[in-house]
């Protein structure tokens, strides 16, 4: 399926999304709907760096907090809707992520996600010290009830649900993009081994900028929003550590090496926090209680993911079935000789002839060996 197919697909299962919970009528749901396609956008933006380049990030809360702030900002100094204030957000969160790779993406490991973490330590400590967007004490913003869209009222609520939900048809448009095209497979190399993609002629450096910049952006138009969204903005509620742990944790749980993962990892873990904030009332720490004990057992048991683990079993039952029919046998060469009931096992044997002998293991010839000449006794 094609990127054009795919976009209208996704953009058909949207609108069915959107007009069953109007049709259901409840509140509720949109604000849990958009708090779990917030962390759908989030995962995939994460995972645009740290899974497909293998570049982990513990700085996404600064990049959400970005564009939530450059809302305020904009918001005090000249209003504009908010589809304007996600491009705002996106370019603010995009040029810092770039210019946040240009200055750590020389380091690796280790490094590089201390790197994201001290980044986000400043970005919080400079808003914090920003009287002008609410500093310490935060920042109200006041929405209105409902708004007028063609001559139709809608509560504001669903609006913002509908702006988050297209958000994540653009998201995921956008990593399943990547993910088949040659951008795509220049971040799988700079993933599996940088220094060889390095000797190779790949440009892993703007590569890897590409991803900073693309990754920071969505990150940014997830956060625009939300200070429509919560009414209130501070620090700490921009700078929470559900964001940065959610959009590691969800890809991690559904898998990093696809677009598919993201998805379904946000959708189990944001639907157990919304169903535990809403019915069980343990504190705010609930969410992040969850999501630990979930990374934990997904680590355990499934160490690539679901997606990864479905991929996994899929395979096995593919090579079973190969296995058992004597056509197929040679589609299997590259698995080990116990899988293959048909092929004898592997042997050296000689072969003798007039210009020397051949040594043959399985189906490999090895090169000819020729036997020394020897000199005729005269």
């Amino acid at each position: 399926m094609n990127t054009a197919k795919f976009l209208m697909l996704a953009t058909a299962v949207a609108i069915l999304v959107f007009a069953a919970a109007h049709w259901y009528g409840i509140d509720y749901l949109f604000f849990a709907g958009y708090t779990i396609l917030q962390f759908v956008v989030l995962a995939t933006a994460w995972n645009i760096l740290g899974g497909y380049c293998g570049y982990v990030n513990f700085g996404s809360a600064a990049f959400f907090a970005l564009g939530a702030y450059s809302s305020v900002f904009m918001h005090k100094v000249y209003p504009l809707p908010v589809p304007a204030l996600m491009l705002v957000g996106a370019a603010v969160s995009g040029v810092v992520g770039f210019g946040m790779g240009y200055l750590t993406l020389r380091l690796r490991g280790s490094f590089f996600a201390i790197a994201t973490l001290a980044l986000a330590v400043v970005l919080q400590t400079l808003v914090v010290n920003w009287d002008f967007v609410g500093g310490s004490r935060g920042a109200y913003i006041i929405r209105p009830e409902a708004i007028e869209i063609a001559g139709f009222q809608i509560n504001y609520i669903e609006y913002l649900f509908a702006l988050m939900l297209a958000l994540a048809v653009i998201a995921l448009t956008t990593a399943r993009t990547i993910e088949r095209s040659q951008l795509g497979f220049g971040f799988a190399t700079i993933r599996d081994d940088e220094m060889a993609a390095e000797a190779s002629g790949v440009p892993t450096l703007r590569l890897k900028l590409i991803a900073t910049t693309l990754s920071g952006a969505f990150m940014g138009m997830a956060g625009a929003p939300f200070p429509y969204y919560i009414g209130y903005l501070q620090p700490a509620s921009a700078f929470g550590l559900e964001y940065a742990v959610n959009s590691i944790a969800m890809p991690m749980i559904g898998g990093t090496t696809s677009w598919i993962g993201p998805l379904v990892g946000s959708l189990l873990l944001g639907t157990a926090q919304q169903y535990a904030t809403a019915y069980i009332s343990l504190g705010t720490g609930v969410n992040v209680l969850i999501v630990g004990v979930l990374l934990i057992v997904f680590v355990i048991i499934a160490p690539n993911g679901i997606v990864g683990l479905v991929q996994e079993r899929l395979r096995a039952r593919r090579i079973d079935a190969e296995a058992g029919k004597p056509g197929e046998v040679s589609r299997c060469s590259e698995f080990p000789q116990s899988i293959h009931p048909q092929r004898p096992p592997a042997r050296i044997s000689d072969r003798s002839g007039p210009t020397g002998t051949f040594l043959r293991f399985s189906d490999l010839r090895a090169a000819q060996i020729r036997r020394p000449m020897r000199s005729r006794k005269t």
